[in-house]
């Protein structure tokens, strides 16, 4: 009898998330680039390949045939993803802003949404998001638009 036995290797995402950024680094490409090649939105590509969302299936397949990754990665792309990230404060300059954004304007956004559509919040998951540049005389400007499902709190 073996005292041993070999484990079958299986991929996580994030081993797949390494092997898209290496293989994005090594042919120079751009988020925009990637996404439009897989018939996708820069936004929703970036946070898939991070392994915050997952692909369907068509789309994980033609970004693993885009990249030259194996073909295991696609199911992998597919998988529901466990959304868990760092709870502190981030220390990132750019993450930073955001974080700060959100604690300065959290509750005057939460009382417009509440405002205008009533009790409940939006979904980030029925979401939209872009990100452009605007040229702008005082320096360049980062354009975030966002836009999600108002969902309505039930009452019981």
């Amino acid at each position: 009898m073996k005292d041993t036995y070999e484990v079958p290797s299986m991929m996580t995402k994030e081993d797949v998330t390494m092997m898209i950024l290496s293989a994005k680094k090594q042919a120079g490409l751009t988020w925009e680039g990637i996404a439009a090649s897989i018939g996708m939105s820069p936004v929703f590509t970036h946070s898939a390949a991070m392994g915050m969302n997952a692909f369907p299936m068509d789309k994980a397949e033609a970004l693993v045939t885009a990249l030259g990754l194996p073909q295991e990665a696609a199911s992998v792309l597919n998988e529901p993803p466990t959304k868990v990230w760092e709870q502190a404060v981030p220390t990132d300059p750019c993450i930073y802003r955001f974080y700060e954004i959100v604690g300065v304007y959290g509750p005057t956004l939460k009382a417009l949404i509440e405002e205008k559509f009533g009790t409940g919040i939006m979904s980030a998951i029925d979401f939209d998001m872009s990100v452009t540049r605007v040229e702008h005389p005082k320096g360049d400007r980062v354009k975030l638009e966002m836009s999600g499902k108002f969902l309505g709190y039930n009452s019981w």
